[in-house]
């Protein structure tokens, strides 16, 4: 009997060994997958023209260059273009917040029997496609006298990116209890004051997710920066456009553009990646 279950024991443990295993070959191949573009990408900024166009492109041994970051910056002022998407983001997500956090609270804390359906339309305004509403969003920042600037982007990109975050605060808020809330109240604290002293707090993790999402959202728009900028005020990927020229294409020159492009956002996504999966685990509740 002993012996019997020692192989049993043993079988499992195979088993279990096996699963792990396959299990961590199916990470790497999905890692594999996602990461190779941006592991070439990364390369090719540090290659030569000879280099990249070289029969085996993802050669790993070549001599690294910094040609392609001199270029970039001798030709295009990445800098400026740093800057400029650096404002229109941080715009759009402050105003997003300030817009969507408290209609979040509102819907999660309203009594009427129509707040969820209210909350899955405003889900629904962020699907729609962007391009529906490009032309009269021109019209519209054309007629103010706001075309070719920063603010032009700013509005925009926050009306289109408010519904994400009232859907987000709306499932957020709903998973803080009304008990500490109303305890709040018999103590005394204003409906204003149990919003910014106890919802916001418990709900940091939504609004983390969520001004994480709105400056990722911002950062990479292209279609709405490409109609409504100028070249003074183009972000970084309209920016990254100028290197697609009438002959050919400075794929070095994109590679260093998309780090530049690239790292800001990266540090910031790692700051808040706990925030981040705390407050989707939330929300899904």
């Amino acid at each position: 009997m002993a012996a019997y279950t020692a192989l049993v024991t043993h079988r499992a443990y195979r088993r279990k060994v096996a699963r792990s295993r396959l299990n961590a070959a199916a990470l790497l191949i999905v890692l594999a997958l996602f990461l190779a573009p941006v592991l070439w990408l990364m390369g090719t900024a540090f290659k030569t023209r000879v280099d990249i166009y070289s029969e085996n492109p993802f050669d790993l041994l070549f001599t690294p260059t910094l040609s392609n970051f001199t270029g970039i910056f001798e030709l295009f002022e990445p800098g400026r273009l740093l800057g400029n998407s650096v404002l229109v983001a941080t715009g759009t997500t402050l105003l997003a917040l300030l817009l969507g956090v408290p209609a979040g609270y509102a819907l999660a804390r309203s009594t009427l029997r129509a707040a969820p359906a209210v909350a899955y339309v405003f889900l629904f305004l962020r699907m729609v496609p962007p391009v529906a509403a490009l032309i009269p969003f021109y019209l519209v920042m054309r007629d103010i006298g706001l075309v070719g600037t920063q603010l032009a982007l700013i509005l925009i990109s926050a009306a289109l990116n408010v519904g994400f975050v009232v859907w987000t605060m709306y499932t957020t808020f709903r998973a803080v209890p009304p008990d500490v809330e109303a305890a709040a109240g018999m103590d005394g604290c204003s409906r204003w004051g149990v919003f910014w002293r106890i919802a916001v707090p418990l709900g940091r993790s939504g609004i983390l997710t969520s001004a994480l999402a709105v400056f990722l959202f911002s950062w990479n728009d292209f279609l709405f920066a490409l109609l409504l900028t100028t070249p003074r005020t183009a972000t970084l990927p309209v920016g990254m456009l100028a290197t697609v020229g009438s002959v050919d294409i400075s794929i070095g020159q994109m590679g260093a553009f998309a780090q530049i492009a690239t790292i800001p956002v990266v540090i910031v996504a790692i700051a808040l990646n706990r925030y981040m999966v705390s407050g989707v685990m939330k929300g899904s509740h």
